[in-house]
């Protein structure tokens, strides 16, 4: 294993010198270069310039997908943390704050005693999509060997698993998407994308595959949706400390996470109702709007916005998205306010790769108090066990995407408040 990491550094390395090309534009909306994730004549060493690989070699230069994907986009030993591409932190506190989250919490584990002094547990492999990633220490879910809600088996989860690695999804000048036409011509992912037209399209947002999509690996679980209509800003690998990264997110994520989660919200009471379908209701709408923190509901629609709570705007608009998206606070706008017609999605309570929760949340939804008399519960800096949960306050502000305790109420209970204080 450590070969094979060390060889990939190396790769990783020589890529940009030998193109000139950043990390952040190899697949600019697209295909990257062949040789940037599969071996020339069936080894890991570097091409030389203009080499052609060998005929039917199509090897890739990690043991497999994610391995290869985290070549780039976990970064090496003294790298510079939180560049837009980093996905994963190899060890320690996971330390890439991107909207999707960080990998690197499937790796921590946390134990403590509870109520009448059993021993309590949060398994890393609880805490995100457990890709298959074996040069990194990456492994498939033991507790749920298929995808709640679906048939999609945890044995062939990878990166590639939602992401298409050639990048053949577009989306075109007429809102469709496809996998031909006109050339794509850059990501479609930003609020500083081009806009599509007659003579070129845009990637689809993160390289999301759409209609009729399926791995080799999963040959029987055809993609049924398209991806999502969403906008993020150009700066999102960053703390959120002083203000939220704001993805605006459009319509289509929930119908798109059900490729593999068909059954997850099925209309048998047991779970949240998601998807474009589940707009929200003047009460909420209001709930939202008002609720600053427990105990403080004197919020205003101007400012309510949190990315700890995001929802989808019910919108394809793309003029619209790329106004809202921001990193800078310059909009802070609530549902409603932009004359959307918003709508709860996975991800208002989810993150797409994982969280430092349970169940990949964006806030402890186990936990009576994420912030216990002004600071967050921890092992190190007091609170109770059963909102501490094994957990250091570096853990826990990591979790929080670096926001100081401060930002919430003295004794904070949990967000769900946000949509729902008064229910």
């Amino acid at each position: 294993m450590k070969k094979a990491h060390l060889a990939a550094l190396v790769f990783a390395a020589v890529l940009c010198s030998v193109y000139g090309e950043s990390h952040a534009s190899f697949h600019s909306g697209a295909t990257g270069k062949c040789e940037g994730c599969h071996a020339f004549g069936g080894t890991s060493q570097y091409p030389a310039a203009g080499a052609v690989p060998e005929q039917g070699r199509t090897s890739l230069r990690g043991s497999d997908p994610s391995s290869t994907c985290l070549i780039c986009h976990e970064p090496p030993p003294g790298a510079v943390m939180g560049e837009a591409h980093f996905v994963s932190t190899a060890s320690g506190i996971p330390g890439q704050l991107t909207p999707g989250g960080d990998f690197g919490w499937l790796k921590k584990n946390y134990r403590w005693r509870g109520e009448g002094g059993a021993i309590e547990t949060s398994q890393g492999e609880k805490h995100g999509h457990n890709i298959v990633a074996a040069d990194y220490g990456y492994h498939a879910s033991q507790l749920k060997p298929l995808a709640p809600g679906g048939n999609y088996a945890s044995a062939a989860l990878s990166c590639i698993s939602c992401h298409d690695p050639h990048g053949n999804y577009r989306r075109n000048a007429d809102g469709s998407i496809s996998t031909s036409g006109a050339p794509i011509i850059g990501s479609g992912s930003y609020n500083t994308s081009p806009n599509p037209d007659a003579n070129g399209s845009v990637g689809s947002y993160r390289l999301l595959a759409g209609k009729g999509y399926k791995t080799q690996a999963q040959a029987g679980q055809e993609f049924l949706a398209d991806p999502p209509a969403a906008v993020a800003p150009a700066q999102y690998n960053r703390s959120e400390s002083a203000t939220d990264t704001r993805v605006a997110y459009g319509s289509g994520m929930s119908e798109w996470c059900q490729n593999c989660h068909g059954q997850i919200h099925a209309s048998n009471g047991t779970q949240h109702v998601s998807g474009n379908n589940a707009q929200l209701s003047f009460e909420i709408i209001g709930n939202y709007n008002d609720y600053v923190k427990s105990g403080n509901l004197n919020g205003s629609v101007s400012e309510s916005y949190s990315s700890l709570v995001p929802y989808e705007m019910g919108s394809e608009d793309y003029t619209l998205l790329k106004r809202v998206a921001n990193s800078d606070g310059s909009n802070l706008s609530g549902p409603g306010a932009n004359g959307d017609r918003p709508n709860v999605m996975c991800l208002s309570c989810h993150r797409a790769h994982a969280s430092g929760w349970d169940g990949m949340t964006r806030w402890n939804m186990e936990a009576t108090f994420i912030v216990e008399n002004g600071a967050y519960p921890s092992v190190d800096r007091g609170g109770r066990a059963e909102n501490a949960q094994g957990r250091s306050a570096s853990d826990v502000r990591a979790a929080f995407y670096d926001r100081p305790a401060s930002r919430f109420a003295v004794f904070q209970r949990s967000l769900c408040n946000k949509c729902h204080a008064r229910d």
